[in-house]
């Protein structure tokens, strides 16, 4: 099958599984905005599209026009090389465009990439397949956006029917050694990596050991009624203040369903706290936390990577704080032009993540990936892992 077709297929894929997102949603469900670091899932839709319609169609699909010359303010993110934009925190005031007109919007675009697609050269074709990573990534945003808006509701809707499946008895916490040395790290190999995850380098490891699973909510609990949140010694001084600031006792979603009895709402809705799922929606500051009470600390984005290359971590249910800084590889360069926006600028103040989740896109986990935020963010599906030095 050749390239382009190959790409159409899974652009159709990518794309569907968008829409199909908010299918249950209303359009004030897709419209409101819960906070400045969320958008709506309005936006979202629209957002991926712009970029499809700006960095192919716009410029290299002959005789195409926009589907509205009001789109690209709107729905630009932050490519400052795009011009002008709609400011970030009030994404939820654009009432306008409704829904249904982001979703013709959407077919627009399809309509236009699945006739020009067959003509792109090969460097375009590359374009397609960042964009389509790029979908992916912004889907599992409309997830945790939506999950955090609804959180906000005192009627706590439920965004899925589907009730969470128990989760089964982890295996006992363990140490698995890690490989000590200099090991390659970073993206090898012909398939798709985002930018920021090479070039490819030696790393030097020490000797170290990580556990053989992340940390559950019932082992939090015990963080918990130990007074962990309130104990400075196991605190960052950043991480203290926060935690200070903004009345931090738990986990994002926890909540107390009774007196006594610990809940936590999710996709779902609010259900009665599972202690043996892993603990989600904390912060790098808590994460942190939690390991120095633990006696431990947080494994390294190299540690991490190498143990999953030899197959030593699985991965998959929660995005697992490191306690490495985003920062460039050695060697790394960004692309050319306002795609080169996409990585690189963000590489300070933040920490790298490495896993997946629940709410990840199929097929958008491997051990390469470098996930990023801010220490003090959590609206993500965030746990952790321990490790310790030998």
């Amino acid at each position: 099958m050749p390239r382009y077709a190959a790409l159409l297929e899974q652009f159709h894929i990518v794309r569907g599984h968008s829409c199909a997102l908010v299918q249950n949603l209303s359009d004030a469900d897709a419209t409101v905005q819960s906070m400045d670091d969320a958008s709506p899932a309005k936006w979202h839709l629209a957002h991926t599209s712009w970029f499809f319609e700006t960095f192919l169609l716009r410029d290299h699909a002959s005789d195409y026009q926009l589907f509205d010359p009001t789109y690209p303010y709107l729905f630009n993110s932050y490519y400052e090389a795009e011009g002008e934009r709609h400011a970030r925190p009030e994404r939820g005031l654009l009432t306008r465009p409704s829904l249904q007109d982001v979703l013709q919007y959407r077919t627009h675009v399809d309509a236009a990439m699945t006739e020009a697609m067959d003509g792109f050269p090969e460097h375009l074709l590359d374009f397609v397949e960042l964009g389509l990573h790029h979908e992916q990534q912004h889907q599992e945003l409309l997830l945790t956006d939506i999950l955090h808006l609804f959180s906000r509701n005192p009627l706590k809707p439920a965004y899925s029917a589907l009730a969470p499946v128990r989760s089964v008895e982890p295996r006992p916490m363990q140490w698995v050694e890690g490989n000590v040395g200099i090991h390659r790290i970073g993206h090898e190999g012909a398939d798709f990596c985002f930018d920021c995850e090479g070039p490819r380098h030696d790393a030097l490891l020490h000797p170290h050991a990580l556990a053989n699973r992340p940390v559950t909510n019932g082992e939090w609990l015990a963080f918990i009624e130990d007074g962990g949140y309130r104990d400075a010694r196991h605190w960052l001084s950043d991480g203290w203040a926060w935690v200070q600031n903004q009345a931090i006792e738990a986990p994002l979603y926890w909540n107390h369903a009774s007196d006594l009895d610990w809940a936590e709402f999710g996709l779902a809705g609010n259900r009665t706290l599972d202690p043996l799922a892993p603990v989600k929606h904390i912060s790098l500051y808590e994460a942190d936390a939690y390991a120095t009470w633990a006696g431990a600390r947080l494994p390294t984005e190299a540690e991490w990577e190498v143990a999953a290359n030899d197959g030593l971590t699985d991965s998959g249910e929660v995005w697992e704080w490191t306690g490495s800084a985003y920062r460039p590889y050695p060697g790394f360069k960004p692309a050319a032009g306002a795609v080169g926006e996409y990585n690189g600028k963000f590489m300070s103040g933040q920490f790298v993540l490495k896993g997946g989740s629940t709410a990840t896109s199929p097929g958008h986990i491997r051990p390469s990936y470098r996930n990023f935020f801010y220490p003090h963010q959590r609206w993500q599906f965030t746990g952790l892992r321990l490790a310790k030095d030998l």
